[in-house]
């Protein structure tokens, strides 16, 4: 087999090889280093210092929803834009200001701000809240799962203090 980095003198097996590029790769993912997991314990107060009802919200749901979201969303600090900017710290943030995204004029000129109520409303019907937005997503109808997805949102992202 020839070698996969010709100026690279020695030769790799194809395992060592994918171990390396894996290696390599893992750190290709931009931004800011994941921030430490929290304890349960600290989670769990964490929650119970949101405003109801997103004190009581089904946190795992709203990770399991969001998933959803991963397609065109990051969530992390430093996170990449996709096809959709990146959420971090969303909660609080006005809509259409995050630097280094295009975001299509309506979202520009909709002058929100990004509270939990006014993405409830956004996330139940997108289009109806910034019309013209080129976000596709149809909405959640449901609102326990609107709840669980802000409230994991702002768990997961919180502002920058």
């Amino acid at each position: 087999m020839p070698p996969i980095f010709p100026e690279f003198p020695v030769r790799l097996s194809a395992t060592a090889t994918a171990l390396i590029l894996a290696a390599g790769l893992a750190g290709c993912g931009g931004g800011a280093p994941a921030p430490p997991e929290r304890s349960p314990e600290e989670l769990k107060a964490a929650q119970a210092a949101l405003p109801a009802p997103y004190s009581t919200a089904d946190l795992e749901n709203g990770r399991a929803l969001f998933r959803q979201c991963r397609s065109c969303h990051t969530v992390t600090a430093g996170g990449a834009n996709l096809t959709g900017p990146n959420l971090h710290g969303v909660v609080g943030r006005p809509a259409g200001a995050l630097p280094g995204y295009a975001y299509s004029a309506p979202m520009r000129q909709a002058g929100l701000v990004w509270e939990p109520a006014k993405l409830d409303a956004y996330l139940a019907e997108p289009r109806a809240v910034v019309p013209g937005t080129k976000m596709s997503f149809v909405g959640l109808k449901a609102a326990q799962e609107r709840i669980d997805v802000i409230a994991y949102l702002m768990l997961e992202s919180p502002p920058a203090p």
